[in-house]
């Protein structure tokens, strides 16, 4: 493969979509070619579990039935879209990933790692992003931009706070345990000093 896959992972109003845009950007005025993508989601077989994944009228959906439609996206996803752009070179960028069931699922709704990990090898097998930029906030301000922000809530946004200080503490101790792959961001400092960071980072990839 000779394209890069880089994933976003954070909470609630952590600022993913607008940081996404700025690193597709600025990889296209360096002559990359860019696939932008999310999970759940990403083809139309993803995008129709993300509707089911995200409706409210299902919220009796089990934390397991909730586990296995986000692996059944995501393999399609991997097989059809992901896969298929780096082979031809392209950047892959993701908003979320497989980080996200173990802090959502994993951590959030209970269901322990030990129990994603096989679901994990056999979907993905060895393969993994090359970069996952954790875009980190306290709780409390990302509910506070999402209030801000407007619409509807789906049926995450409506999780208590309780929900999301695991959901964030599970990424932060994920990437404590593999920094090599990790790029905590401090997502509460200005955006200018947030994107500064990303291109670091950016411009070490590029080298490799």
């Amino acid at each position: 493969m000779n394209g890069k896959f880089l994933t976003l992972e954070g909470g609630e109003g952590a600022g993913k979509s607008t940081n996404l845009r700025f690193i597709e950007d600025w990889l296209q005025q360096r002559g990359h070619q860019v696939v932008i993508t999310r999970e759940p989601g990403g083809t139309a077989l993803g995008e129709a579990i993300r509707s089911l994944l995200l409706d409210k009228q299902y919220h009796s959906m089990t934390p397991s039935c909730e586990l296995l439609l986000m692996f059944a996206a995501r393999a399609q996803h991997i097989e059809t879209l992901i896969k298929p752009a780096l082979a031809e070179g392209k950047w892959v960028i993701s908003d979320r990933f497989t980080d996200a069931t173990y802090a959502y699922q994993g951590a959030a709704r209970g269901l322990g790692f030990e129990r994603i990990a096989p679901i994990e090898d056999w979907v993905q097998q060895d393969f993994r992003p090359d970069c996952t930029f954790v875009f980190d906030l306290p709780v409390a301000l990302g509910m506070q931009r999402v209030a801000q922000r407007g619409g509807e809530t789906d049926r995450f946004e409506q999780e208590k706070t309780v929900f999301f200080e695991q959901v964030r503490q599970a990424y932060l101790n994920r990437a404590a345990q593999a920094p090599a792959r990790y790029c905590v961001l401090d997502a509460a400092q200005p955006l200018d000093g947030v994107q500064s960071q990303i291109v670091a980072q950016l411009q070490r990839l590029s080298a490799v």
